[in-house]
């Protein structure tokens, strides 16, 4: 037999959780089941097993997937380099990335999206795995947040009052909130939340 390539699997893969998060945004995780995914994906039972254990795994993988998204638009992989030198560069990539990233929930077919990842959010409750890469999607963004409050306290740029931890996930929350407003509003006014974003990220760092 001819040996099947890693884009093919790759894709394969994919194909499988798409159909997966398109179930479990419709149906809700547990009452989707693994026949379910069969049929609006096209392939077999027995098929999507070769490729995951159970229904935690392909959540676990869509979330993942997600927070590496996540991870591109708000620059996370810059930062980093940029702390050790000069984080004031860092700042404005940051801030423009999270602003990206919430207009992006005024996306076609994003309330779907958000509706699956408040379920993600509660499964976290139940399940470890999911629990962990749920947590990983915030702590990640959290620590570089962090990380550039405390060097603009240090430069005089912010208020040493404010706790930078405390600041960051206050924005952490400004994004969960917005997306679960988001889930349960389709007439949310997205422009006008991030515009008073906007604003208040322009008055903590001018």
């Amino acid at each position: 037999m001819p040996k099947v390539s890693e884009e093919h699997l790759r894709a394969r893969r994919a194909q499988i959780l798409d159909a997966a998060a398109r179930c479990f945004a419709r149906a809700g995780f547990h009452r989707t089941t693994i026949q379910d995914i069969a049929a609006e994906s096209g392939f077999s039972a027995g098929l999507i097993y070769r490729y995951f254990a159970d229904k935690d795994d392909m959540v676990v993988a869509i979330a993942e997937g997600w927070h590496d998204q996540q991870a591109r638009r708000l620059h996370l992989d810059e930062p980093a380099g940029n702390l050790a030198g000069n984080p004031a560069d860092a700042f404005p990539d940051v801030a423009g990335g999270y602003l990206e990233l919430l207009r992006s929930l005024a996306g076609s077919g994003e309330r779907q999206r958000v509706q699956l990842g408040v379920q993600i959010w509660a499964e976290a409750l139940r399940e470890p795995r999911v629990h962990a890469v749920a947590r990983e999607g915030v702590d990640r963004p959290r620590a570089v947040v962090t990380d550039l409050v405390r060097a603009a306290q240090e430069r005089g740029e912010l208020d040493a009052a404010w706790p930078a931890d405390g600041l960051a996930r206050v924005f952490v929350a400004i994004y969960q909130g917005l997306a679960l407003q988001t889930a349960w509003d389709p007439e949310l006014d997205n422009a006008g939340y991030v515009a008073a974003v906007e604003r208040l990220i322009g008055a903590l760092a001018p």
